[in-house]
C-alpha cells in the first residue's frame, strides 16, 4: 500500500515543476503527504539551497525523466547525509563517483558526483559530511544529483525533503 502511494504521489507531485514557477498536474503539493521516516531528512547540501533540475516523473517504468533532483554546489563543497543510515556503496559507476546509504525501511539515497573515503557497512548521521562535490555523470559541474529508492523504486525526494525551506529577506541597507 505505501509503495502504491507514494509512487502514486511521485508521479502526481513534480515538485520540481513548481520550484521552477510552473503547476503540477495535481496543483500544489500537499505537505502532509510526505513519506514517513522515524527522523525528518535534511538537504544534502549544507545551505544555499537552489534546485538546478528537478524530479521528472517518468511516464513508466522505462520511460524517460530525471529520477532525482540536483541542487547547485560548488566542486569540492562539502556532501550530507540527508538521513542517519549506513554506507551501501561508494565507487564510481560508468564515469560518476557515487555515495549509496541505506537508511532503513526500504529507503535507499545516492549522492552523486561524490567523493568520499567512507567504506560500506560505515555508519553515518543526518547531517554528517559524508564526502565532497566532484565532478562527473549527469549532473552538470557544480551541482550534486540526490535520488531516493524505495523499496526499489525511485521517488521524488521532495517527499522527504519537504519542499525548498522558505527564503529570509534581510533589510537591504
Amino acid at each position: 500500500m505505501r509503495r502504491v502511494l507514494v509512487r502514486s504521489l511521485g508521479v502526481l507531485l513534480l515538485a520540481g515543476t513548481l520550484l521552477a514557477g510552473g503547476a503540477s498536474a495535481a496543483g500544489a503539493p500537499d505537505p502532509e503527504q510526505r513519506i514517513d521516516t522515524a527522523e525528518p531528512w535534511v538537504w544534502p547540501i549544507p545551505h544555499g539551497i537552489r534546485v538546478v533540475a528537478p524530479w521528472v516523473a517518468p511516464p513508466h517504468a522505462y520511460g524517460p525523466g530525471h529520477r532525482g533532483l540536483d541542487v547547485a554546489a560548488e566542486v569540492g563543497s562539502e556532501a550530507l547525509a540527508p538521513a542517519s543510515g549506513v554506507v551501501a556503496f561508494r565507487g564510481d559507476v560508468v564515469d560518476r563517483p557515487l555515495l549509496t546509504i541505506d537508511h532503513g525501511g526500504g529507503l535507499v539515497s545516492t549522492l552523486e558526483p561524490v567523493e568520499s573515503d567512507l567504506s560500506p557497512g560505515d555508519a553515518v548521521a543526518r547531517g554528517q559530511v559524508v564526502g565532497r562535490v566532484a565532478v562527473g555523470g549527469h549532473a552538470a559541474a557544480g551541482s550534486l544529483h540526490l535520488g531516493v529508492r524505495l523499496d526499489g523504486d525511485y521517488v521524488n525526494p521532495m517527499l522527504l525533503l519537504g519542499g525548498v525551506p522558505r527564503a529570509v529577506l534581510l533589510p537591504c541597507c
